[in-house]
C-alpha cells in the first residue's frame, strides 16, 4: 500500500480529490490488513460484520480491497471539528526533488480532509495564511464542505513571507469549539515566537499539532563546492561551503528542530516532522492519535 502514500506517484495525479480518495483509501486498507487491528476502535463508523446481520450495511468497497467484510455504521451528528492551519509563504516551494514543501502540505491536508469529511464525518475547515490569513474555510458539515476545502487548497500558492501573529490571533477567533487543529508550515523562524504565537488556540480545549515540512536537502545538504544560498522570503544571500553545510548547518538545523518540539511539547501540543519523499501516512495517524484524545 505504500505506492498509494508516495509523495512522488501523487504528483502524477492532477485532481485533489482523487489524490486524497487514493492517499485515504491506501491506508485504511493498510490498517485493516494490519496484525494490530484497532481500525474498528478508532473509527466508529466500522466494525466487522457478523453472520446474520443486515447485508445492506457492508461496505463494498472495502471489501474489495481487503477481502474483509465491514459495516459502515454511522453516527447522527458530528463528533469533532478539524481544522488545517496551512503556511503557504515563500519558503514552502524549495524542491529537490519531485514534490516542493508547498504540494506536499497540500497533499496531506487534502488527505486529512478527506477522511474527516468522508469516513469520519467531522466537521472541518482550513485557514491559508501567509504573513496574514490567504483564505479561510469555517469547520463545517454541510454538503459541499469537502470541494470548498479543496478548493482553498488547490488556490494556495506560495508567496510573501511568514508571520504567526495575526493568523493564529484570527484562527484563535474562528475555532470557539474544541476540536483538532493542525498546523503545516517549515517552521523556519523563532521557536519561542511561533509557538508562543499558535499556543492560545489550545485555549478551547483544543488538541493541537505543528507539522513541520521539510526538503530531504534541507536536513542533509550536499553541496559540491562553495555556493551562494538566497533566502526564498528575504532575499538575503550567504557564501556557505561544503564543509559548513555537512557540519555547522546540520548541528544547528538539529538544534532548530528539538527547540520546536521541545517548546511545543512543553505547550501541551504534539509535534511531527515530515520529510518530502516520506510516505504521507505520518499525518493520518496523527489525526487518529488527536481524535481519539479530544473524544476522550
Amino acid at each position: 500500500m505504500q505506492r498509494f502514500l508516495d509523495p512522488a506517484i501523487l504528483a502524477s495525479i492532477g485532481n485533489l480529490e482523487l489524490l486524497a480518495r487514493t492517499v485515504v483509501d491506501g491506508f485504511v486498507a493498510g490498517l485493516h490488513r494490519s496484525a494490530d487491528f484497532g481500525f474498528s476502535q478508532e473509527f466508529a463508523e466500522y466494525r466487522a460484520y457478523t453472520p446474520g446481520e443486515d447485508p445492506r450495511h457492508i461496505d463494498w468497497n472495502l471489501f474489495a480491497r481487503t477481502e474483509r467484510t465491514y459495516l459502515k455504521r454511522y453516527r447522527g451528528e458530528t463528533n469533532s471539528q478539524v481544522t488545517v492551519l496551512l503556511d503557504a509563504s515563500n519558503s514552502m516551494k524549495y524542491a529537490s526533488h519531485a514534490v516542493n514543501k508547498m504540494n506536499y502540505a497540500r497533499y496531506a491536508a487534502a488527505a486529512l480532509m478527506y477522511m474527516a469529511i468522508k469516513y469520519q464525518r467531522d466537521a472541518a475547515g482550513i485557514v491559508v495564511f501567509d504573513n496574514d490569513i490567504r483564505e479561510s474555510v469555517r469547520p463545517s458539515t454541510r454538503q459541499g464542505q469537502l470541494y470548498r476545502v479543496l478548493a482553498a487548497l488547490d488556490r494556495a500558492e506560495p508567496a510573501a513571507r511568514t508571520n504567526f501573529a495575526n493568523p493564529m490571533r484570527y484562527a484563535h477567533e474562528l475555532l470557539r469549539r474544541r476540536g483538532m487543529v493542525m498546523v503545516f508550515s517549515d517552521f523556519f523562524g523563532d521557536p519561542e515566537e511561533m509557538v508562543e504565537a499558535i499556543e492560545p488556540l489550545r485555549y478551547h480545549g483544543s488538541e493541537v499539532t505543528l507539522f513541520q515540512v521539510l526538503d530531504p536537502k534541507e536536513i542533509k545538504p550536499e553541496l559540491r563546492g562553495p555556493s551562494v544560498l538566497e533566502d526564498m522570503e528575504t532575499g538575503q544571500v550567504m557564501e556557505v561551503i561544503p564543509d559548513y553545510a555537512k557540519n555547522e548547518y546540520r548541528r544547528r538545523l538539529q538544534a532548530h528542530l528539538a527547540a520546536i518540539e521541545a517548546r511545543a511539547r512543553a505547550a501541551g501540543m504534539d509535534y511531527r516532522l515530515l520529510v518530502t519523499d516520506q510516505p504521507l501516512d505520518a499525518t493520518l495517524q496523527a489525526y487518529l492519535s488527536l481524535r481519539k484524545a479530544v473524544a476522550a
